[in-house]
């Protein structure tokens, strides 16, 4: 070929007509001379995955030696005391606030290394959630300094520390992550790869950090229900009057804190693992929420919140008073959740049913953030179904049997597989490729002319099934003496067959399929929009009793005689974090799921 052009076959003797990207592939895989080129290519594979290597597992040690310090503090160790643990967390935030400075200014100074994007990664609804939670998480950090500046004379000065720096990690973790969570990191990529795991775990320790903190208070109000007990308050006189708001306003935000941790470490993670990806450019349609078509799944889910929230209300007042009325007051909890369970399993079968009625393959492109969103939603559910598996082994095994106890049963069941379903149907959702037509039908148009006039016109395969009816951008098909004449159109070659038929009442069978076709599509698509919706909205609501403090496990009594206190406490202060994100992580997705649909 190149002989042919009139260029000699050596190396120098034409130009290099490949583009800059492919000269930065090959010399990214170059390996030593001599070497062929499938050697090199392997061969150049190594740094790359050694650094991914590395790099999680500094990650892992990182939090492994948190997590240690945690444990050993919950449990008063000899020699570990809570400004350790303090001290730790604020060592590795101010190491990534370093980080992320730097690569803010680089990214700003070097904006040409930087130019690939993943636009599935920190959607805007994603960004918007994670923004309310830094807000809330903001005002918690402002109850802790002035607790701290209350009891000053008996804390110590990491406990003021901490709350500072962790205002500041939260306010600008936030700004990078809307200015670059969509980032594919080309350069560097050995360094940033540190850095960004770095940021995961430091986020996950924080996490781990709230989880257990608020753990200790819901466990230190259970047993103040059973015996008088308060080692909360420091043993010293608060300077201020609002010491008790502070100190009571703390456990009430820290759910808020707890969720926005773990969305931060998920967005980095998709980040540490778009560094260095080569991405398939695809045309990414922009998601938008709208109102219109929802009104049944909102006005049901509305309703399952606002009884949430009652029934909250009415538990937590009601629980600890007598004895009647704990077992009344778990009683009305069982039944709500069996009633909100039953329907959520009912609509997520009507929705996969849809689902089977369909023939659309599966988007199997190697994504990190959609695989990420399916892994998170198997994993926390099955970190929570402890809970539940506890729940049915006590009542079976358990010796006596109060009356409410005997609700527990379906409760637990119907949790397993409410969550199993629900999975199916969110999975199968967010993996599901966008209605596209096939370019290679061709398209058809029919056409009738009576006296110069046409009488109709039926729209093409194409305009059936998207509802759109044009007239070939502006150009009527060719017609003539009252017969019928057909312009197929294939693909993309750019020539036009004309055929002529007989006419015939072909031409309005075709226009009812078309109407009967856009109909059907239309009514599964508002079917799965309102169950999307409604569904959206019933996670929200069973995230409000366990993240404000509505622990039936704790209080029912049951699973406490058959297992012990102490081994059924570590189960529950497990498996409930996990529950929690869980109903946040699926309301995210099923929101995703509406806008999508």
């Amino acid at each position: 070929m190149l002989s042919a052009l009139g260029c000699p076959k050596s190396r120098g003797g034409c130009p290099d007509q490949r583009q800059p990207e492919e000269w930065e592939m090959e010399k990214s895989v170059q390996g030593p001379p001599g070497q062929p080129g499938g050697s090199r290519l392997v061969g150049g594979s190594y740094p790359q995955k050694n650094a991914e290597i590395l790099s999680s597992q500094y990650g892992i040690n990182l939090f492994l030696a948190g997590l240690l310090l945690m444990f050993a503090w919950a449990v008063h160790a000899v020699g570990i005391r809570k400004q350790d643990l303090l001290s730790y967390l604020i060592t590795i935030m101010l190491i990534q606030l370093l980080w992320m400075l730097w690569y803010i200014c680089r990214s700003y100074t070097q904006r040409r290394l930087i130019q690939e994007k993943d636009t599935h990664a920190g959607a805007r609804w994603l960004k918007c959630g994670i923004t309310l939670f830094a807000v809330i998480t903001l005002i918690l950090d402002s109850f802790k300094i002035g607790y701290f500046i209350g009891f000053s004379n008996c804390l110590s000065a990491t406990e003021g520390i901490f709350p500072v720096t962790h205002a500041v990690h939260t306010l600008l973790q936030v700004y990078f992550l809307w200015c670059h969570a969509k980032d594919i990191i080309q350069s560097f990529k050995t360094l940033e790869r540190f850095g960004v795991i770095h940021s995961v775990f430091t986020n996950l320790l924080l996490w781990t950090n709230g989880v257990l903190t608020e753990s200790k208070h819901q466990l230190n109000e259970h047993k103040e229900r059973l015996i008088t007990l308060d080692d909360q308050v420091p043993e010293c006189n608060c300077t201020t009057t609002l010491c008790s708001i502070f100190s009571q306003g703390m456990y009430y935000l820290y759910p808020f804190n707890i969720e926005y941790h773990i969305l931060a470490s998920t967005m980095l993670y998709v980040l540490w693992k778009n560094i260095g990806r080569k991405v398939e450019h695809h045309h990414q349609h922009k998601i938008l929420f709208k109102f219109h078509g929802i009104t049944v799944g909102m006005i049901f889910g509305l309703i399952v919140l606002i009884s949430t929230i009652a029934v909250v209300v009415v538990y937590l007042i009601q629980m600890g008073r007598s004895k009647i009325k704990s077992e009344l007051a778990l009683t009305m909890f069982y039944l709500y959740g069996i009633s909100v369970l039953t329907l959520m399993c009912a609509t997520g079968i009507v929705a996969l049913l849809i689902y089977r009625l369909e023939e659309r393959s599966m988007d199997n492109s190697k994504n990190p953030a959609r695989k990420l969103d399916a892994d998170l939603l198997v994993g926390t559910a099955s970190g929570s179904w402890p809970l539940s598996w506890g729940s049915i082994l006590a009542i079976i095994c358990a010796q006596s049997h109060p009356k409410y106890t005997w609700y527990n049963l379906p409760y637990s069941i119907l949790v397993i597989i409410e969550k199993y379903i629900q999975n199916l149907f969110i999975i199968e959702s967010i993996l599901r490729e966008e209605e596209k037509v096939n370019d290679n039908i061709k398209t058809l148009r029919i056409g009738t002319v009576s006296s110069g006039s046409t009488l109709s016109l039926t729209p093409s395969y194409k305009e059936i099934y998207t509802g759109a009816a044009d007239m070939d951008n502006g150009k009527f098909p060719y017609m003539f003496d009252g017969n019928i004449y057909m312009r197929e159109r294939s693909g993309g070659d750019g020539f036009d067959e004309v055929r002529s038929q007989a006419s015939s009442p072909v031409t309005h069978s075709t226009s009812n399929f078309s109407l009967y076709s856009r109909n059907s599509v239309n009514n599964k698509r508002r079917i799965l929009k309102n169950i999307a919706a409604f569904l959206f909205l019933c996670n929200l609501s069973l995230w409000i009793p366990p993240a404000f403090g509505c622990r039936p496990e704790y209080d029912n009594g049951l699973e406490e005689i058959v297992f012990g206190f102490e081994p059924w406490i570590i189960v529950v202060n497990l498996a409930m974090p996990f529950s929690i994100f869980y109903r946040m992580h699926s309301a995210a997705s099923l929101f995703e799921v509406s806008c999508k649909t």
